[in-house]
């Protein structure tokens, strides 16, 4: 027996001689196991970290997608307002020729005198040009003016060769700009070579 436990210590001595690591492995098993715990709360704390920065801006996208409903709605309710009182201003510039032409209207029932209503006619008729002038409305000239596809429309064409080819030579319909925009093109006249 005393041999047999001589044997079993001359094997553990022999263990130990032969795997220097043998100590060394236990060491490294529980090394291993705290490195895996650092990691594993390391990852932890990651996905934490994300998933707070994402709902953060989920937040973020939320109030923004909000933001811009309630953008559009305002636009929206700008532009409908916008259509529906857009001529307030130029309405309100035009009761004043309405109330001349009303006083006009009354003031020629009982005139004989037709140089008095060709005078209320013209004050009134220069008032409401005047009013639609201010506006930014214009009357697209076509005195002499070569003819121009942007600005007029040539409806009639006469042969002569006392104008220029393309050259206006009498308005049937007077035509209409705002700003650079054509309301209504001129009905024009052109000449055309004989």
């Amino acid at each position: 027996m005393g041999n047999e436990n001589n044997e079993i210590e001359n094997v553990e001595e022999i263990k130990s001689e032969n795997n220097p690591f043998a100590s060394d492995n236990v060491d490294t098993q529980t090394n291993d196991k705290k490195e895996s715990e650092e990691d594993d709360s390391q990852i932890t704390d990651e996905i934490s970290s994300l998933k707070a920065e994402l709902d953060k801006i989920n937040n973020q996208y939320v109030r923004l997608a909000a933001d811009f409903d309630n953008y559009r709605k305002r636009q929206m309710q700008e532009r409908e307002a916008l259509l529906k009182y857009g001529a307030e201003e130029t309405l309100k510039k035009m009761i004043e020729a309405l109330d001349n032409i009303d006083r006009a209207k009354a003031s020629v029932e009982n005139v004989d005198d037709v140089n008095t209503v060709k005078d209320s006619y013209n004050i009134v008729f220069k008032q409401i040009y005047d009013v639609l002038g201010k506006i930014g409305l214009e009357v697209i000239d076509t005195q002499d003016k070569e003819f121009d596809p942007n600005l007029h429309e040539a409806v009639m064409q006469t042969p002569t060769s006392e104008y220029p080819e393309n050259t206006i030579i009498a308005e049937l319909q007077k035509g209409y700009k705002l700003g650079d925009r054509v309301l209504r093109p001129s009905l024009v006249n052109v000449a055309v070579s004989e």
